[in-house]
């Protein structure tokens, strides 16, 4: 038993793969949302259309959310967490130029390692003007 379409799988092939595996080891599947049987022919057959309209729906949300954040974006808006205090930027660049590793510095620093990482990663990067418009 299963709660709706959309929670088993994010496309059509996956459900569809989906309702092949638990029919194999002789499982069918009732939709309480939809009130959806498998065991039937008409049951299958709504099962895949309704497969469709969860991949539908799906890909729509996601173009909207792409759609704003290109919106957003085009209006100068800083996408993402913000960006750490200036101060322990440098000190967290200190540390990495005086040869200290990523896990200790993040440790002295408070901060976590993927912060360091990136910081360390845009220390080495070469400065072509360009990217810090991005």
């Amino acid at each position: 038993m299963a709660w709706s379409v959309d929670r088993l799988g994010r496309s059509l092939q996956d459900l569809i793969g989906f309702l092949s595996e638990i029919n194999a080891v002789g499982v069918d599947l009732f939709l309480h949302q939809q009130g959806l049987d498998t065991t039937t022919p008409a049951g299958k057959a709504m099962f895949q259309v309704m497969g469709v309209f969860a991949e539908f729906e799906r890909s729509m949300i996601q173009e909207r959310v792409r759609a704003g954040l290109a919106r957003a974006k085009s209006e100068g808006k800083q996408l993402g967490r913000p960006r750490i205090d200036p101060k322990l930027e440098q000190r967290i660049l200190s540390h990495l130029r005086k040869g200290i590793g990523i896990l200790t510095t993040a440790r002295l620093c408070s901060v976590g390692t993927g912060t360091v990482q990136r910081i360390k990663q845009e220390m080495d990067r070469p400065f072509d003007g360009a990217s810090e418009a991005a």
